[in-house]
């Protein structure tokens, strides 16, 4: 079975985690590609699709928002995982995003392909990648820098997702 991890990142930190859901893919002897969601031209060669991106401010990164878009009809016919990296801080992620799982905006695409599951996991802010407008933003929003990503969780879902295609491959 072939499997395409594509995601959407700003700065490196939602394509790491990407790298790291197709190495546990890779794991369980599933063929992988983990590629930039701008650089997929045909899904017909994958059986499956883990898509995710970077989220700013509620909204996912426009290579990750055109590839959901433009591959809508063939995403509903595969086994599809999505998730999304952003959240900065310690606690539950859910309590961090107060009950945001996915942008809103993708949601009626998001239920017409109809994924497996939809996860949210922590983000990095590095100040000393963003621009001065991104650091006066996070400023705003008082939110923290640093990277707060869970790799155990990360390995977790995708341990998930490898089970589950193995099941069904």
């Amino acid at each position: 079975m072939k499997v395409l991890v594509a995601y959407g990142t700003k700065y490196g930190a939602t394509a790491e985690i990407a790298e790291r859901i197709g190495q546990v893919l890779d794991q369980v002897g599933l063929s992988v590609d983990v590629l930039p969601a701008n650089k997929v031209s045909n899904l017909e060669a994958y059986q499956a699709v883990v898509l995710g991106s970077a989220v700013y401010v509620g909204a996912w990164r426009k290579e990750a928002v055109n590839f959901f878009k433009a591959n809508e009809a063939v995403l509903a016919t595969k086994p599809v995982w999505l998730f999304s990296s952003g959240p900065t801080g310690e606690g539950d992620v859910e309590e961090l995003l107060q009950g945001w799982r996915f942008p809103g905006k993708l949601q009626p695409i998001a239920d017409r392909i109809q994924p497996r599951d939809i996860a949210v996991f922590r983000g990095n802010a590095d100040p000393e990648k963003m621009g001065r407008i991104e650091r006066w933003m996070i400023k705003q929003v008082n939110a923290p820098s640093g990277d707060f990503r869970d790799w155990d969780a990360i390995t977790a879902w995708a341990t998930g997702v490898a089970s589950a295609l193995k099941e069904t491959g």
